[in-house]
């Protein structure tokens, strides 16, 4: 079963039904009221999933929402499953966001997507459905906007429900972007889209109704969506899911499951693996059993050489082997997957000369500075180009540039934005090959291996080299034990007496881990460690406490919103070592204004 014998994922996903019924489920874990680590499992089988997706798409119909934008707005669960599930059966477009109500910062967002998509419906539960009208008028918004709670059930027959028509080209749902470099935008994802990176997916996992999948990404990110939620669903394979909120209390949660469920995939970003090294305790490995994975991939964001070797050391005692790293590389903008490590052989980790890298040349380290880069890994049958960003000409192996990437699972374009959709997904090189999408990311091929390098809008360029925000702030953070997540930028159009642009790194810290070294000795301390790894001889450090750097809804580092936050006043500055020319744009002292 496949995608060569589907036109659209509907079809593939109730052939799916039929064959395994409930016998192949969603689990998802909550934690218990009460004292101590106690957790609930609820599970909803394919056939029960089915029946409901049923129910909810005669809901849908009876309120004109065929091929209209659908908001669903639910915490991490089951219902979330059953209302996208319904909104594909309905033939409306669903459009998966995080729940305003967890974090003001996204209230903007929400309204922005609301107008953005014309939302005229707001799917969710009802432990929500109050909250959000009270929401929806206080922004102005009630009449115009409404909430359904899908919990509610209104007697609706599952089998009164009749297929719509689908196509490859019918849009499946809106993915918006996190907004890491920009403002969100609408990916439009196809059923055609679906299928092809569902394909792509099963082939690089080696993905079967077997496969038990364990993860704890939110739901409304691409990683969560595809990767957890759909390719089950492609597969016909069983998936047990726990929220990141609950994840991020305790992360031995995660290896639990893996290790009660007999997982066999498992997928995060880097920081999830950093997070479950820096909390799971000697106790909390006793009893637990890792031998079941043959697939832990690694991406959203870039992958480090030292996470998977400090991951490898720490866990081999309960069963975790090198070869089942996966790093992978994907986008919403190619549905997800886009390359992946092959099975088997595990990371591809090289050491490539600094100085070559930076003037664009990927050669092999020397006797000068290294930059360790692990691969990740190969397309599946995506055409993954290397180009020029500006001369628009295709280059070599070993020579840097942007990633463009076509094939069938870049989608359709941005929702009702062409002149963005053009300028991204339908780029031609010079000699007039294309469409391609471009990624707007930065790489080289060695070797047939694909390495990702950074963001081009997060380039840091200093006397003719490239230096990437996020080398910047990974060297921060090894220099000491206090130092946490990091944020690099430049300081846009403020320069030395020399010309050169002025560097700044915001970095969280640890007061626990930084007691008894003064704060301005260990700005001072972590500018040093930096400046002497990259050359960077304008370099200004800022320590601030944890959770000051902005991230995305997906966890994404915000390196232009940190940087207007510090520009702002809005960066408790715990110490500093600033260089003259920076020192008059930032305060120490932060102003009344609030988060």
């Amino acid at each position: 079963m496949g995608q060569e014998k589907h036109t659209d994922f509907v079809s593939l996903v109730r052939e799916n039904v039929r064959e395994h019924g409930d016998r192949r489920a969603f689990t998802f874990v909550s934690e218990d009221a009460g004292p101590g680590h106690s957790y609930r499992e609820d599970v909803l089988g394919f056939a029960e999933l089915d029946r409901r997706a049923r129910a909810l798409a005669c809901r849908l119909e009876e309120r004109g929402l065929r091929d209209r934008a659908v908001l669903l707005l639910y915490p991490e669960g089951l219902e979330f499953l059953a209302a996208f599930l319904g909104c594909l059966y309905a033939r409306a477009v669903a459009v998966p966001a995080p729940l305003p109500a967890l974090d003001a910062g996204r209230f903007d967002r929400t309204r922005r997507i609301i107008g953005d998509a014309d939302i005229a419906w707001i799917l969710t539960d009802t432990g929500h459905r109050e909250a959000l009208e009270t929401w929806l008028k206080e922004a102005g918004l009630a009449g115009r906007v409404q909430c359904l709670d899908t919990e509610a059930g209104e007697g609706d027959d599952p089998d009164a429900w009749t297929m719509p028509r689908y196509g490859p080209d019918t849009l499946a749902f809106l993915q918006y972007t996190s907004g890491s470099t920009s403002d969100p935008k609408g990916v439009m994802v196809t059923h055609g889209n679906l299928l092809c990176n569902g394909e792509e997916i099963k082939r690089r996992i080696g993905g079967s109704a077997d496969t038990v999948g364990v993860g704890w990404v939110p739901h409304y990110h691409d990683m969560g969506l595809v990767g957890q939620f759909l390719e089950p669903l492609y597969l016909g394979c069983r998936y047990v899911f726990t929220s990141p909120i609950t994840f991020i209390k305790r992360p031995v949660l995660w290896l639990e499951l893996i290790t009660r469920h007999r997982g066999t995939i498992t997928v995060a970003p880097n920081f999830g693996y950093e997070l479950a090294l820096r909390r799971v305790t000697d106790r909390q490995m006793e009893g637990l059993d890792l031998s079941s994975l043959r697939t832990v991939k690694n991406g959203a964001e870039p992958v480090r050489a030292a996470t998977l070797e400090r991951w490898c050391e720490r866990f081999a005692p309960a069963g975790f082997k090198p070869e089942m790293w996966m790093p992978c590389y994907g986008m919403a903008e190619t549905t997800l997957l886009i390359t992946g490590a092959p099975s088997g052989p595990g990371p591809v980790i090289r050491d490539f000369d600094a100085a070559a890298l930076a003037r664009g040349r990927a050669v092999p380290a020397g006797e000068g500075a290294a930059r360790r880069l692990v691969s990740s890994g190969r397309p599946v049958t995506l055409d993954v180009r290397i180009v020029d960003p500006d001369g628009l000409v295709p280059l070599p192996d070993g020579r840097a540039g942007e990633i463009w990437v076509r094939g069938g699972s870049v989608a359709a374009g941005y929702w009702r934005s062409p002149a963005e959709t053009r300028v991204t997904f339908q780029a031609y090189t010079a000699g007039g090959e294309g469409p391609f999408l471009r990624t707007g990311d930065l790489g080289f091929v060695d070797g047939g291996e694909l390495f990702v390098t950074g963001r081009s809008k997060d380039l840091i360029i200093v006397n003719g080299r490239n230096v990437h925000a996020h080398d910047v702030e990974e060297t921060a953070q090894a220099a000491h034990p206090a130092a946490l997540a990091g944020a690099a930028f430049v300081l846009d159009g403020v320069t030395t007496e020399d010309g050169r642009e002025e560097v700044v790194l915001v970095q969280e810290i640890s007061t626990r881990a930084a007691a008894g070294v003064p704060p301005d000795e260990l700005a001072g301390r972590i500018k040093a460690a930096v400046a002497r790894a990259h050359e960077l001889p304008a370099l200004s450090v800022v320590l601030t406490g944890r959770g000051t750097v902005r991230r995305t809804t997906s966890g994404k580092m915000q390196r232009g919103l940190t940087r207007q936050a510090l520009l702002d006043g809005l960066v408790t500055v715990l110490g500093a070592d600033l260089e003259p020319a920076a020192a008059k744009f930032i305060r120490t002292e932060p102003s009344q204004k609030h988060d």
